[in-house]
Formats: C-alpha cells, structure tokens, sequence
C-alpha cells in the first residue's frame, strides 16, 4: 500500500524511504526507524500497520549513506552484516540527521510519534533526547540504551523489553527505569525482536501487547 519516496537530508543528501498513508485524513504522523536489517519486508509491514492505523507513516533508509537499498534477512550472516554497518560503518550523527528530515517531511501530516526498533529502538530514544518535532516516541528493545541513559527526554517516551532478550540483560532496563522514572517501561515474556513476525523469536502475544500500548500512546500525544 505504500511508496518508495525520497527525502533530502540537511546536508543536501537525498536519502530513500518507504511511506504510506491512511485511508482518510491523517491524525498524525509516525516515523518508523528500522532494525540492522534495513528497510526490509518486515519494516515495510510496519509502515503500512501505522498507515492502516489512521497514520501518515514513513521509515527513512537511514544505511542509505554506507550503501543503497540496503535489505536483509535475519539469518546470521545477515545479523553479521547489520551489525558491522550500523555500529562501525554508519555516523550516527548523520544517521539522526536524515531521521530530523525524515520528521519534517512527516510533520506536514501533523504530530510526529517516532517508533524504532533494536538497533532503531536506540535511535528512537536518540531522537527523543535530541530531534525537534518529536511529540512521542516508542523504543523497542533498544540495544545501548542502557548507555544513554543521563540523556533527557523532550517528549513523552516508552520501551518496550523482552525478559528473555540475551542482548539486553535486565540489569540494564533495571538501569534505565532508575535513571527515567518518567519513562513508561514494559517487560514482556519474549525474546530480542518480538515484534518481527518474520523471525524466529516473534512472539503474537506481546507484539500485540506493545502495539496497542504504542497506539495508545500516539493517540494520546499525537492526534
């Protein structure tokens, strides 16, 4: 249901993405910062459930800048490749950059909740501390986190954690929770990439559980 646009980015690169819009109206607008695997099938589901929810929604290929188009699977070859780009090739001031405009070009369609998840649960929380235009934000199973957490948020904020997650002991969502008691903070029982059907440790119940509180929360700061 969605399009593949592009968006300039402040330095004038031009940046891929893929957007989709509601039915009707929009009540709002939603950027979806996507995993190490790139804007892939999966994330691309995502755009489109945000759309169908009554949301502007567009997920910026922020690896654009290491190599276009970049899409991968889940299998470990794969995570290998994710992981070397997003934590040694990508600048991730340029990355958040290219996640500002990808705000305002979403901002035309109203409010702006910004939604992410792993390697785009960090940036979401980044973004929140850091970006203009975010209203509300929601990190799932955000890796380094933990390590950001002396940052202050300038929007409302959620996190969504999986107890089984062995990326993200809970000593470190304890962590986050003490250093943000205004930061709503939920534990699921699943594993690192619950919310991914398209991977083995999707988990129904609590992608539908984290969902519905996301959505709760983009209707109450967004429409």
């Amino acid at each position: 249901m969605g399009d593949r646009i592009q968006i300039r980015s402040q330095d004038g690169f031009a940046l891929g993405a893929y957007a989709a819009e509601p039915e009707g109206a929009p009540k709002g607008a939603v950027v979806v910062i996507q995993e190490i695997f790139g804007v892939n099938a999966h994330i691309r589901s995502v755009v489109d459930g945000y759309a169908e929810a009554g949301y502007y929604a567009v997920a910026p290929q922020i690896f654009d800048r290491v190599e276009r188009d970049i899409e991968l699977g889940y299998e470990e070859a794969d995570m290998g490749a994710g992981i070397e780009i997003a934590f040694q090739k990508l600048d991730r001031a340029l990355a958040l950059q290219d996640i500002q405009a990808a705000i305002e070009t979403a901002s035309v369609h109203g409010k702006v909740g910004v939604v992410g998840y792993c390697f785009g649960g960090l940036l979401t929380w980044l973004a929140a501390c850091e970006l203009d235009g975010v209203a509300a934000a929601s990190s799932y199973y955000g890796g380094g986190v933990a390590g950001e957490v002396d940052r202050t948020a300038r929007c409302p904020v959620m996190m969504h954690f999986g107890e089984l997650d062995a990326h993200i002991p809970m000593s470190d969502v304890e962590k986050v929770r003490a250093a943000q008691p205004d930061v709503d903070v939920f534990v699921y029982a699943a594993d690192h990439g619950f919310n991914c059907d398209h991977r083995g440790s999707y988990d129904q119940a609590a992608a539908e559980l984290a969902r519905s509180r996301t959505l709760e929360h983009f209707e109450r700061h967004l429409a």
